[in-house]
């Protein structure tokens, strides 16, 4: 983790008015009626949001961290902390029980001005915890816009699939988590290797031409359906190990994802899968440079030492393994329950990055995790099997 230093640097203050920015572009989009809505039922209206983001600062820099008293208590508890509900299970608030966009911009602006007064005496740590937190919100944020336009039509031919195949990975080593130096959440933390024997992995991300096939002959539909033919199929990970039963194949572990996606046949472990250099719009899609998917082909400068295509990009992939604790783990004592609520045997882990994941969230220690029977993300997978 980040030493907590007193001194923010330039740098770091660019980045949070950037997260800002990106943010505020996306509530730009919405009028205030449309601010009420909730496109995922499970999930809060969308004004929750927009109170969210600042508020998370406010609780976790000026009044946790800093000791600043609070100037509108009641908007600090309200907007204080998101849902993970089941799949099903709608929450049951009211309209009136939200206060006015207008009532909520202003609490936003006033957590700005006094935070922007302050943030030289907060510790670094937290400075980079409040920029994450804010550009997790903007691509989950991003979804639940897309659920009020879906996908739109595509750009290349909607019928055009590439040719699937299975590469070898040979043993070796993957090395998984952060190093203590670098700032991580608290799940990235102890960094360690793990031997991973041989195992072939799919080029591509499984197509919605090969999930076709598995709903012709009785498969689960997923939520995000229909699609063009060579997009990545998007799911919940319990349809995925479906397909993948069906296929008589498995779903990489983590540490199988980690080899296929930074090692290399001299046994150096890359950055990203591409290599060391940063990350770019001619790697894959993320960053935002898009709203939708690419054909699974797409990309081949982002590929792996191997040849595998979109280990990073185009949609999040998820694996087999549970989302657990590594060895050494601590909780972040400001923010004990970021990831321990979730170690439950119920949320698993997905790699990668979807298409509007920031560049912060393509660093290979990163976990995503979702509930395995998540369907609103935009979660895709692909084939393993032992050597």
């Amino acid at each position: 983790m980040v030493t907590n230093t007193s001194t923010i640097s330039d740098r770091l203050v660019r980045r949070l008015q950037s997260s800002r920015s990106e943010t505020d572009e996306l509530f730009a989009l919405l009028d205030d009626t449309a601010l009420y809505e909730r496109p995922i039922p499970e999930r809060h209206r969308l004004i929750f949001y927009l109170g969210h983001l600042e508020a998370f600062d406010f609780n976790q820099i000026c009044r946790g961290t800093l000791g600043m008293p609070s100037f509108q208590p009641s908007f600090d508890r309200l907007f204080e902390f998101g849902i993970d509900p089941a799949p099903g299970a709608a929450t049951r608030d009211q309209l009136a029980d939200w206060p006015s966009a207008s009532e909520v911009r202003r609490y936003g602006a006033e957590v700005r001005r006094r935070l922007d007064r302050a943030i030289q005496d907060a510790p670094e740590q937290i400075v980079h915890v409040a920029i994450e937190h804010r550009l997790m919100h903007a691509e989950t944020l991003a979804y639940l816009l897309n659920e009020r336009q879906p996908f739109r039509a595509p750009e290349t031919d909607p019928d055009y699939v590439p040719e699937s195949s299975f590469l070898e990975i040979p043993a070796g080593v993957a090395t998984l988590g952060q190093r203590p130096a670098e700032f991580g959440w608290d799940n990235e933390f102890l960094q360690h290797t793990a031997e991973v024997p041989a195992f072939t992995i799919s080029k591509h991300k499984v197509t919605n031409l090969e999930y076709l096939k598995f709903i012709e002959d009785g498969g689960p539909q997923p939520y995000f359906w229909p699609r063009p033919l060579g997009w990545p199929v998007y799911c919940t990970l319990d349809q995925a190990l479906a397909y993948a039963s069906w296929a008589g194949k498995a779903l990489p572990t983590e540490a199988q994802f980690h080899r296929a996606a930074y090692g290399t046949p001299e046994g150096i472990e890359r950055l990203y899968p591409w290599g060391n250099e940063r990350p770019d719009p001619s790697r894959g899609n993320f960053a935002a440079a898009r709203w939708d998917p690419l054909p699974v082909d797409a990309h081949p400068a982002g590929d792996s030492a191997w040849g595998v295509s979109q280990l990073v990009g185009n949609g999040w992939e998820w694996t087999s393994t549970e989302f657990a604790p590594f060895a050494g783990f601590k909780a972040f004592p400001f923010y004990p329950g970021y990831s321990a609520n979730f170690f439950d045997g119920v949320h698993f882990v997905l790699k990668g990055a979807a298409m509007r994941t920031a560049p912060e969230f393509l660093r290979r220690s990163f976990r995503n995790w979702f509930r395995r029977d998540y369907p609103y993300v935009p979660a895709a997978f692909r084939l393993v099997e032992a050597a």
